[in-house]
């Protein structure tokens, strides 16, 4: 009788055992991402850095790009294309392991696509936020021009100097325009971080093929109290995307979400990349 009870207690601890097994592999496991993310104009890397904060501790890998004219970055604006910056985001994704989830915002919309056509095979998914999303043949001053929505640049904001090699956006008005749902401490932020903004690429078109281009998974983060990108741009930029747009999503906030609401653009992306 010793020898039976003893027997029915090791089956029940190894049943006990596979089972705590079992529910050990059937636990999901966060899918880990590689995200890169890339600034617009008048910015900088530091603008990411909460959402990468939030992305990593969720364990992602995050590359923030740095444009060059930018930042820290003190290349010759006169030397500067549009194809300097997709290569500084090609150069990027090419040193990760595993295809990528591409983000741009506003300018970076332009380079994003730029990239994209170039080599779609290394990114899973496009990501604009509160950005241009050309066609063929495009610039970003060509799609500025068509939104009456912006205080940006049709209200007379912007001050164009040496002949356009470099721009600038009347100081009394960046916050007003970039972020003025931001904390008092984000606006200062911003206002410190301001460099004149290189002005070629501003206006150099891209090329784009539905082969390439057109083949990588677009998704659209709307912002709809922009007034660098009017939510009415947006739209029409979503409605005109080669390959079309696969999700769209909305925030309640300025151009600057990611200072605005940075929690809020992490869990999107977080989404987006599940």
């Amino acid at each position: 009788m010793k020898k039976l009870i003893l027997t029915l207690i090791s089956i029940a601890t190894v049943a006990i055992m596979f089972s705590s097994c079992s529910k050990k592999n059937d636990e999901v496991k966060p899918v880990v991402k590689n995200y890169v993310l890339v600034h617009g104009a008048w910015q900088a890397p530091y603008v990411w850095d909460a959402v990468k904060t939030k992305l990593i501790s969720e364990g992602n890998n995050v590359t923030v790009v740095e444009l060059p004219g930018h930042g820290s970055d003190m290349t010759d604006p006169s030397t500067l294309t549009i194809n300097t910056y997709r290569d500084k985001v090609l150069d990027a994704i090419s040193k990760i392991n595993g295809k990528v989830i591409l983000v741009g915002h506003s300018l970076g919309g332009m380079i994003i696509s730029a990239a994209a056509e170039q080599n779609p095979s290394k990114i899973e998914k496009l990501v604009y936020l509160a950005a241009y999303l050309p066609t063929s043949g495009q610039s970003l001053f060509g799609l500025a021009m068509t939104d009456p929505g912006s205080q940006l640049g049709i209200t007379g904001n912007l001050i164009f100097n040496n002949g356009g090699l470099t721009v600038d956006v009347k100081q009394d008005q960046i916050v007003n325009i970039f972020i003025p749902d931001g904390s008092a401490q984000v606006q200062s932020l911003v206002l410190q971080n301001y460099r004149a903004e290189p002005g070629i690429p501003l206006q150099a078109p891209v090329t784009l093929t539905a082969a390439n281009f057109g083949s990588v998974e677009k998704v659209y983060i709307k912002t709809l109290q922009d007034r660098v990108v009017s939510p009415g741009l947006q739209d029409r930029m979503i409605a005109a995307a080669m390959g079309g747009v696969k999700t769209v999503y909305q925030l309640n906030t300025s151009h600057s979400a990611f200072l605005a609401k940075p929690d809020s653009v992490a869990i999107l992306l977080t989404k987006i990349g599940q």
